[in-house]
């Protein structure tokens, strides 16, 4: 007599798997690259806040900030570095990468 056993075999276990090794394969690499991009953007909007928290002290104190030092201070931003902790340095009210 046969009988009817519900359930998988073992090759369709197999075969799933293998699908979902293949698909960690792919995604794996892709979160290490959209890492990087993200670290990287972070950073953009961190010169464009610190810019823009100049130009409110600009309008607060009447002159420009000598330094990005003044913004912490003054209590307009908490830090002066991007996310990956490249120092931020400020010249004639431009933000940019410090060395």
């Amino acid at each position: 007599m046969l009988k009817n056993n519900k359930g998988f075999t073992m090759v369709e276990m197999l075969i799933v798997l293998l699908i979902i090794t293949v698909l960690l394969l792919i995604a794996i690499p892709n979160i290490g690259t959209n890492n990087q991009v993200a670290q990287s953007k972070g950073c953009d909007a961190t010169i464009q806040l610190l810019e823009t928290q100049a130009a409110a002290y600009e309008v607060e104190y009447g002159s420009e900030p000598s330094s990005l030092q003044d913004l912490v201070e003054a209590d307009y931003v908490e830090t002066t570095t991007c996310p990956d902790n490249t120092p931020l340095v400020y010249n004639n009210g431009a933000v940019s990468k410090g060395s």
